[in-house]
């Protein structure tokens, strides 16, 4: 088994990131990292409570923050050790041990670079109906501009794993087109056989409000658009190697 760093994005996420850290901790991976992006609550101290190693993103490297999640992701990356980062999102209330373990196991073929987790995405009390911006965004624009990776159930996903010398060698948009970018271009750079997904059930989270799900669709939007060719401006971070 490779090693595993497992990287948890978080602001402001304190009533679920411990949780989230407590059941990565479980699968005893190498390091359960969260990289804080000046949560004003108190996300740190659970986090750090529940036994990971807490950084603010300002202490890994030397340069000033660009707002959003992919920049966590990519100073994440920068901080890890491991052979394999886990991704996990912070504001999840169904995560359970034994979810790394299964993202991680596919890397044991030298042929695969990223794993998607698959799952259904709940809404309030139903089973379905969660992931708004991946059904009505995202997998259109893939299946019109990318039908090769039109099997993909959760390009939005925040539960995914990517080999780290990989993820070192690609750029990271920095806010929430990071996810769709990273599925793109390992497709472009090793192949659509070199992703696979993990089965994980379902999946319950933090459900945004229609104006905030408005801006991340313009983000993801404009990252599969930039990706086909289009003259599209997108702030992203270049590669680490």
């Amino acid at each position: 088994m490779s090693s595993i760093s497992v990287v948890i994005p978080a602001l402001n996420e304190g009533p679920t990131v411990a949780a989230v850290v407590q059941a990565a901790l479980v699968d005893n991976p190498l390091e359960v990292l969260v990289i804080d992006a000046d949560s004003t609550d108190n996300t740190a101290q659970e986090a750090r409570r529940a036994g990971a190693r807490v950084l603010n993103w300002r202490e890994i490297m030397p340069l000033e923050p660009i707002p959003g999640k992919g920049e966590s992701l990519w100073r994440g990356v920068f901080a890890a050790r491991g052979e394999v980062v886990v991704f996990v999102d912070a504001d999840l209330r169904s995560f359970r041990p034994g979810m790394v373990k299964k993202l991680a196991a596919p890397f044991a073929d030298p042929k695969i670079h990223l794993v998607k987790a698959d799952y259904e995405r709940t809404f309030g009390d139903r089973p379905t109906g969660g992931g708004r911006v991946t059904e009505l965004t995202a997998k259109p624009l893939l299946r019109i501009l990318f039908p090769e990776l039109n099997h993909i159930q959760q390009p939005l996903g925040g539960e995914y794993a990517i080999r780290r010398s990989t993820a070192r060698t690609l750029p990271f948009v920095a806010g929430y087109g990071v996810e769709v970018g990273l599925l793109i271009d390992v497709a472009r750079r090793h192949g659509v056989a070199a992703i696979t997904q993990v089965d994980l059930g379902s999946r319950s989270h933090n459900h945004q409000p229609l104006v905030a799900l408005s801006k991340m669709a313009d983000v993801v939007a404009a990252t599969i658009l930039q990706r086909s060719g289009s003259n599209m401006t997108i702030t992203q971070r270049d590669p680490l190697d």
